[in-house]
């Protein structure tokens, strides 16, 4: 049995924004000069990770987050985990602890992620037009408050109104304030605008993950390039894990009972991930089109892909779902509003779930050595 899983998805983006702290991430594709939204592999990671520890109904390791002060200021330092696999987004998602007064211990993740992108540079990206970012509360209550009577929570909107005086923000005063609207005709009600701030991503998109069977449920025990501190390994091997052997050496194997309930877990995490750090006003269903599985990464490639069309005046570019390819394919109804010709079912996503859970039940954690 070869021990990597390579799975694709497509889905469906519509109007959406993948990252909203300072609008949507784009990357630039030269060959066909254009601008692609896209949603990071960490993204995905965490919305993965985030689905995982709800579907099993347990916490997050703790991260210790460090701030160093020097004099009146205080630096951000690097936060570090705890270091532990028996909390499982650290068992998949992995870790790193690097400090000078320890040793380096660090796990790479089992999981292999990639961005989220177009399936195609013609298939997906930012919409042409950008829209203005607009929040507007004129039709309630609002006053002009201090920033000492703004910190207080009121159910009255506040106007805040200042000057910038040698880098500082200097409030009017009340007397100042009437005089400049007065002397100006003007009104400064509670209403932000601001044009062509904002711009959002559509199209068909598709995420690659390869999971690697080898340390997936196995921790190194290697102490040359450690995964874990002396008394985090004797925890766990007095919670049960057992000492075996990978290609990569000594290593400690999670439980059988406790791989049993992170497999069908994880398998729908998988396939049912969403990413839910965007804000109400972006909210896209990020519908699942289609699934590609195999221990090939060609061949999910292969699977499902954009090809050019040479017969039309403008060059474009046609999503593929290619059932002849040596991966199974998993698709839903939805397929059919945007491939010609497709046809899937409402249990497709089940049935790659269950495809995903057989094929990580029925590798041999135990006994990696002797089957290869």
């Amino acid at each position: 049995m070869k021990p990597f899983i390579y799975l694709r998805g497509l889905r469906h983006a519509e109007h959406t924004v993948f990252g909203v702290q300072d609008g949507q991430k784009f990357f630039y594709d030269a060959q066909f000069n254009q601008k692609l939204a896209y949603s990071s592999g960490q993204q995905v990671k965490r919305s993965l990770i985030e689905l995982l520890t709800s579907i099993l109904n347990v916490p997050y390791a703790a991260i210790t987050f460090n701030w160093e002060i020097k004099g009146n200021t205080a630096e951000m330092k690097q936060p570090y985990h705890t270091c532990n696999p028996s909390y499982v987004d650290q068992l998949i998602g992995g870790y790193m602890r690097s400090i000078s007064e320890e040793v380096t211990v660090k796990r790479r993740s089992p999981l292999s992620i990639s961005a989220m992108r177009p399936l195609h540079p013609l298939l997906g990206g930012l919409e042409r037009d950008k829209e203005a970012a607009n929040f507007d509360r004129k039709g309630l209550p609002a006053s002009y408050k201090t920033l000492e009577k703004t910190l207080h929570t009121e159910s009255i909107n506040n106007v805040r109104v200042y000057r910038t005086d040698k880098n500082k923000q200097v409030e009017f005063s009340n007397e100042e304030l009437d005089k400049w609207l007065n002397d100006r005709n003007r009104q400064l009600p509670p209403h932000f605008y601001k044009p062509d701030s904002q711009t959002r991503a559509s199209g068909l998109f598709v995420y690659d993950i390869a999971i690697d069977l080898r340390t997936l449920f196995c921790v190194s025990i290697n102490k040359l390039e450690p995964e874990l501190f002396p008394n985090i390994e004797q925890k766990l091997r007095e919670e049960g894990w057992q000492e075996g052997e990978n290609a990569f050496g000594k290593c400690l194997i999670t439980p059988k009972e406790l791989r049993d309930k992170i497999i069908p877990a994880l398998a729908q995490a998988l396939i049912n991930w969403r990413i839910t750090s965007n804000q109400a006003r972006t909210f896209s269903l990020m519908e699942t089109v289609a699934v590609a599985i195999s221990d090939n990464a060609n061949q999910i490639a292969y699977a499902i892909r954009g090809d050019l069309r040479d017969d039309t005046e403008r060059m474009q570019a046609v999503p593929k779902i290619d059932e002849t390819t040596k991966a199974e394919l998993f698709i839903t109804p939805i397929a059919g509003s945007y491939i010609p010709g497709s046809i899937g079912s409402a249990d497709a996503l089940e049935k790659a779930e269950q495809k995903l859970i057989n094929v990580m039940t029925a590798f041999n954690y135990e006994k990696q050595i002797a089957n290869s």
